[in-house]
Order: C-alpha cells, then structure tokens, then sequence
C-alpha cells in the first residue's frame, strides 16, 4: 500500500537586534559567561513592566513584504501558558490571533513548488537549561532570556523530507539577504520543527496523488538541514510501517536523536488550548499603520535582492547555472567580487570575447579562489586580491598572456601577497614568450647538454623533467625571454616525443 506525506514546519529564528525583545538588555545568547546579559524583566521579576522592541518588529514585517504576505494593520501580543524550568514567569510573551504576518508564499529554487507560509510572528526566547550530570543538578543561564525570536508557520504542502530541507535552507539564505538574523542553526539562531502525518495515498480523478490528513506527529528543535531531511525520512518510514501492521499512529511530540539516527517519543502533543492563551495586559495593542516605516510599500521598496531574484539576473546577465549559480546565490560577498571582478575585465570585452571573459572568471572563483581561501581559513573579505587584480588576471590568462597553469600559480601567489598580477609574471617568468622559436632552441639546448636526465625521464622518473625545466627556466630567465614552466613542459614533452 502506498503512502504520501503530508508536512508543515514551524522555524524559530533568532533575530538580531541591539537589545532583546522586552527590555534593553544586549542581545547576545552566544554570551559564554552566564547570566551576564539579564536584568529583572529578563528574570521574571514581579511588577516588572516589557516594552516591545521596534527593531525586531520591523525585521519580521520585512521579512513578510520579501514573501508577498499580508502585513497586519493591528496586531497584538498575548500570554501562552506553560511551566518550565527556564521560564521563570511561568508564561512567554507570544502572538496567537494577531500575527504581523499572515498569508505568504515561499518558492523553491528547484523544484518551483510554492510552499504557503500561515503566519509569522514574535515571541520571546526561553533560557537555556545546562545539566551537569556530575553533579547532578541543572543550571539555568538567562543570557537567551528574553531574545527576540520569531517564528514562521508554514501551511502543510510539503510532500518530501527533500522539499523541507530545500524550504529550510532557502528560508535561511533569504533571513541573510534582509540582514535580520545569521540564521546559524549549529548555534541555535534557527531552529526547525517539522509536522507530519502519513496517510493512504489516492488517486483523484484527474490525476496525480493526495492523501486524506493521517495523525499528526511533531518533531521538535531540528538544528542542522541534514537533520531535517533524516528526522522527516525516518518518520515517515515509521509511520508507514504502523499503518502497514493495521497499528495506529498516536499523536505526540518527538525528538531526533541524531546519533542512533532516529525519533524518540517525548510527550502527548499540545493542543491551543492548553496553553490557556490571553491577551499580554502589559502591552498595548499596535497600531502598525500608525507607524511611516512599517508602511508596506516602503517595506517593499526597501528590499535588497533576494536569492531567488539573483538567480534570475545571474542566469541572464553572466549566462551561469547549475552549481556555480548556487555557490554565487548562497555567497553574496562572492557573488559581489565576482560582479566587481566581471566589471573590471569588461574593460578588455573589445579584445576578448565577453563571454569568454565572464566563463573564465566563474570558473576561477568557483575552484581555484575558493580552494585557496578554504586551505587557508581566509574569509573573502580578509583577502588581499582585489576584483582589479583578478580581473586583470583574468584577462591575461584569456588573452594568451599566460597558461592556464601560470594563472593558478600567480594567483596563489596573489592571495599570499596581493601584488599585482602583471608584476608577478613577469618578476616569476610566467609570461607566454612571442618567439616560440626562441623557446624552443632554449628547450633543445638544454636536452643536448643534459642527456643523462633525459634517459632518467624516458625510464619513468617524473623529477628528471621537473629539473630539465628548471634548468629552460632560469636560462629563459637570463635571456629576458617569458615562459612559465606549463608551456615548457608542453615543449619538453612534445620534442621529447618526436626525439
């Protein structure tokens, strides 16, 4: 019997903002020291009074205008209910009826498929409870008290464990691109909750599959996209395995153990009504059209480009696709020395082909700059290559200037001492010589003076021709004649092979 998954998800992300959520506490639950950031509202103290924090309101609404949704004229705060350890109030500060954000649309860059976002709201984030098993015991740090944390809630129309991690991962890109969130789920700035039930797989009249809602199971604080993807896989096959014994499947909350890779139960699944929802007395209802900057067209104007937007520029301006388009989306600080880059190299597009020119510059940035800034631990921004210098590069390894080796050499070089590119292949002998002819009666003369390294070579021993262009190196050097040891061994070997 086939089954089909039906899933929603609820994503908490941490916003970042100067302050918390309802007082003017540092917002910094990275904080290693505990209890450092708090003050009494942050604690819980009574008779303390919250204040909401505007910043953190406006990132939600911006994030509401980047996925087409409405945006509440009058939106309220209210009290959910509950105990735990690390919430000394006994209650957090949420939104139920009067979300900012209601009704939009996230698009999945591959597969298309439009996933309907319910709501977004704001909340306050919980402590953090640290158990010492030695002892025993279990701490409470308040440095997370108190952050703003908004969460999304999206409608069930993800079908696969692949489409929620695809949402989970272009949700992440586009908090980045608005600036309002890190969105680092390996820290905890954003944690995903999946919703899923499985049920009996139909076939509708005009086609295709659906299935009727099964019983839903939650699956709680998610915190890597590798984990999404095995949490959701390993609850459907779950699922589908009771339904296939004619067992039923009993609503709860679970969580994923991801070190024996699979779901455990942990409590019966809460329902609205028992977190005994009311209106927050502390806080007045906002009045959001009252604000200039809340308006949703300005909103709207503000947006930078999103990643989807991106990609549509990118596939149309520098014809990319595929993963280099990928790596450009999921980079902006790559993806802008890349635009600078391809800027700067337009300036020769009269002597070489444009197209050309842009190809080359993807290819280099997406394999070999990447290759050197991950051996090295550098960060884009703290290198020393400028887009004028790799541009410039670009345009000598394109117009024959150097080969293709020479150009990787030089730009190892580069990132070690930001010179210029030019001034490194001609001080280094990287550039292509003119006179081939002269190249080649250096290469001939140091075959007839060095015959015993020759015979090393033709038994197999590569170092033997590594020290015969050595020897064309330094007397091509001393000739002012350019070569770079690429275009030698091509020589080499090519006289070699006619001898």
């Amino acid at each position: 019997m086939a089954y089909q998954a039906t899933i929603g998800l609820e994503v908490h992300v941490e916003l970042k903002t100067k302050t918390k959520m309802f007082c003017g506490c540092l917002n910094d639950p990275l904080e290693k020291h505990p209890n450092t950031n708090i003050c009494p509202i942050c604690l819980g103290h009574p008779g303390t009074l919250p204040v909401a924090n505007k910043e953190a309101i406006k990132h939600v609404l911006r994030l509401g205008a980047a996925l087409g949704a409405k945006l509440a004229d009058e939106s309220r705060f209210d009290r959910k209910n509950y105990f735990y350890p690390d919430l000394p109030k006994g209650y957090q500060i949420s939104q139920y009826k009067n979300p900012l954000v209601k009704e939009g649309i996230l698009e999945l860059p591959f597969s298309g498929k439009k996933i309907r976002i319910t709501r977004v709201h704001l909340e306050e984030d919980a402590a953090r409870s640290v158990h010492d098993d030695k002892n025993k015991a279990t701490l409470i740090d308040f440095n997370r008290s108190g952050v703003p944390l908004m969460e999304l809630v999206t409608e069930p129309d993800i079908s696969s464990a692949k489409e929620a991690r695809e949402f989970a991962e272009e949700l992440q890109l586009i908090l980045r691109y608005l600036g309002i969130s890190d969105a680092d789920m390996e820290k905890g700035q954003m944690r995903v909750e999946a919703n899923i039930s499985i049920a009996e797989a139909v076939k509708p009249p005009l086609g295709g599959l659906t299935a009727k809602l099964g019983t839903k199971v939650e699956i709680k604080n998610i915190n890597s996209f590798r984990n999404v993807e095995r949490a959701i896989e390993f609850e459907i096959e779950r699922q589908s395995k009771l339904l296939g014994k004619g067992e039923k499947v009993k609503q709860e909350t679970r969580g994923w153990n991801d070190v024996k890779e699979i779901t455990v139960s942990q409590r019966s699944k809460e329902e609205a009504h028992d977190y005994r929802y009311f209106p927050e007395p502390d806080l007045p209802p906002l009045k959001l059209s009252e604000v200039a900057e809340f308006n949703p067209e300005i909103l709207k104007d503000e947006l930078p480009e999103l990643p989807g937007q991106k990609r549509v520029r990118f596939r149309k301006e520098y014809g990319l696709d595929g993963e280099k388009l990928e790596v450009f989306t999921r980079d902006r600080k790559l993806s802008e020395f890349f635009e600078a880059a391809v800027s700067e190299v337009e300036r020769w597009s009269e002597k070489i082909e444009p197209k050309k020119l842009i190809e080359l510059s993807a290819n280099y940035i997406t394999s070999d700059l990447l290759g050197l800034l991950k051996e090295k631990e550098l960060p884009i921004e703290e290198m020393r290559i400028t887009p004028e210098n790799f541009g410039e590069l670009m345009k000598m390894a394109a117009g024959g200037e150097i080969s293709s080796r020479g150009a990787k050499d030089i730009l190892r070089i580069m990132i070690e001492t930001g010179e210029d590119p030019s001034d490194i292949a001609e001080k280094e002998g990287f550039l292509i010589s003119s006179d081939a002819n002269a190249l080649e009666g250096i290469v001939k003369n140091i075959i007839a003076r060095n015959q015993k390294a020759v015979e090393d070579y033709k038994k197999g021993k590569e170092a033997s021709l590594q020290f015969l262009i050595g020897q064309a190196m330094r007397e091509a050097k001393a000739k002012k004649i350019g070569a770079s040891p690429g275009i030698l061994k091509e020589l080499f070997e090519k006289i070699l092979r006619q001898a």
